[in-house]
């Protein structure tokens, strides 16, 4: 069933990822031989909430230190953009720190660092791995818990101002997990870049 279901997501995102490549294709078949982007930095807040599957180790800990299967998630959102001038899609590296479990009075941090493609039409998907504490380090057992994680959303934009939300599926033997997360950001000053001079202006 999780192979399944990752195989899905992965399926759908190279459908997308497909369906773009002909548009860029049909829209240029002649690219300039120079290509000149901007470079920005685009954070905000965010909040969610994650959801454990299966009965594996994850879930024992957690029932351990008494929290449920639903936690929620508060956290900053970091993102680096390059963004081509002539149109087409935004090259992001995200990372995203959270703390759960304070509805149960507990201190869970997490951090996932995701490599992926934002579409002009908002649409988004990310690749990376996670990281999350949980637990108390007894029997020799770290309190870690390392995941794959694999993110698809969308980003609407308001006035300058961008409300991604994102559905998040961290995969592990231990246990997985699957996370609604949106927020909102404010782009900050780009940074444009010429690769024919190599000079950057603010």
């Amino acid at each position: 069933m999780k192979r399944k279901i990752f195989l899905t997501l992965t399926l759908i995102i190279t459908m997308m990822i497909g369906l773009q490549s002909e548009r860029a294709v049909s829209q240029s078949m002649y690219p300039e031989s120079t290509v000149s982007f901007a470079q920005r930095n685009l954070g905000g807040p965010r909040l969610g909430i994650s959801y454990v599957t299966g009965k594996g180790d994850l879930w024992q800990r957690l029932n351990d230190e008494r929290i449920g299967r639903s936690i929620s998630q508060f956290g900053w959102h970091f993102e680096y953009q390059v963004i081509p001038e002539g149109g087409g899609p935004q090259f992001v590296v995200q990372l995203v720190p959270l703390i759960a479990g304070v509805e149960y009075g507990k201190f869970i941090p997490s951090g996932t660092l995701a490599m992926g493609v934002r579409f002009p039409n908002g649409i988004e998907f990310g690749l990376g791995p996670n990281i999350l504490l949980v637990g108390k380090n007894d029997m020799g057992k770290s309190p870690a818990k390392t995941a794959l994680v694999l993110g698809l959303g969308k980003s609407f934009n308001y006035g300058g101002v961008s409300i991604p939300l994102n559905l998040v599926y961290a995969t592990n033997p231990d246990g997985n997990r699957v996370s609604i997360i949106f927020g909102y950001a404010i782009a900050k000053a780009d940074k444009k870049h010429d690769k024919k001079t190599g000079v950057w202006d603010l």
